[in-house]
């Protein structure tokens, strides 16, 4: 009977092992590869393919994009995390990350396969969609070279252009539906281009002295708190007009523009909290305000464009 029960006990032990194992491998994947922000490019992809086809864009372009786009994004992220991996160890927010902590034994390979994740699908698409192609490079080299290697260590305002590998995003969605053009698919890449430094400097001014410390340009951390929040509203402005201009959209409806309308004033008044007190609860607030913010444009625009054809008051 004991060797029966000690016999359980292993068996009990290697599974709890084995899923721990699994745990911290999927944890890995997601923090390397941020699919996090992965998933909300993805769904800005997908906010430019349904305004680009003017509703369902159709299943096999929405995997392809998604495929594709998400792949890329990937990579880029990896690339990202593997240029900066020096600094991160110096950085409460990022000393954790797979890199800087030791847990991946033989980091250059994180280079191989970023590499893959960028170009196989890119230069797979070539053929059959170039201009998708050109977005999904594109968007891989702002934030990889532009952003990370040339502007995040020499100015301030990195994140300004670093924000168009956002805007990409959006792009490679008006691309894989062939409306890259259309004017609601610019406008909404617009958009993110202008929610990116607001979103990015709110988290900076919480984490100041990180970028201090680690000696990073980031706007917050050269200029007052106050001044800085006063950037972010200059783009948070900037972000809510251009969602409120889509609105204008003949694909879109009230299904769109009557919970932008109150998102709006919400996340402008929080950025005047943040101005009146420039503290780290009021730029918490704001970050996350940020990004419920442009979730609920890509899902407004994702139901509205859909049901609008059917009921056009929606």
């Amino acid at each position: 009977m004991s060797l029966k029960l000690g016999n359980q006990e292993t068996v009990r032990a290697t599974v709890l092992r084995a899923e721990s194992g699994w745990r911290e491998f999927a944890r890995t994947v997601v923090v390397l590869f941020k699919l996090r922000i992965v998933a909300l490019l993805l769904l800005a992809a997908v906010g430019g393919a349904f305004l680009g086809a003017g509703g369902w864009p159709g299943l096999g372009r929405l995997l392809v994009l998604l495929v594709a786009g998400g792949a890329a994004a990937s990579g880029a992220s990896a690339l990202n995390q593997y240029i900066e991996r020096t600094s991160d160890v110096i950085m409460s927010r990022t000393r954790l990350r797979p890199l800087p902590s030791g847990q991946i034994s033989r980091p250059h390979l994180v280079v191989v396969i970023a590499l893959f994740l960028i170009l196989a699908p890119s230069l797979a698409l070539w053929p059959s969609n170039p201009v998708l192609s050109f977005y999904l490079l594109l968007g891989a080299f702002i934030y990889v070279v532009v952003y990370t290697i040339v502007l995040k260590p020499r100015t301030p305002l990195n994140i300004v252009l670093g924000g168009a590998a956002g805007s990409a995003a959006v792009m490679s969605g008006g691309a894989a539906v062939g409306a890259a053009a259309d004017p609601a698919v610019i406008t909404l890449a617009l958009l993110l281009f202008l929610w990116t430094p607001s979103h990015f400097w709110s988290l900076a001014i919480l984490y100041k002295d990180d970028y201090v410390r680690a000696d990073v340009p980031m706007l917050p951390a050269r200029i007052s708190l106050r001044t800085a929040a006063w950037w972010v509203f200059l783009h948070t402005g900037g972000t809510a007009f251009a969602a409120l201009m889509l609105g204008l959209t003949p694909a879109l409806g009230l299904a769109y523009l009557l919970p932008i309308l109150g998102a709006s004033v919400d996340m402008l008044w929080r950025n005047v909290r943040l101005i009146r007190e420039p503290t780290p609860r009021h730029a918490r607030a704001l970050f996350i305000a940020s990004n419920v913010y442009l979730t609920v444009v890509l899902l407004a625009m994702l139901v509205s464009s859909t049901l609008h054809p059917i009921w056009p008051v929606l």
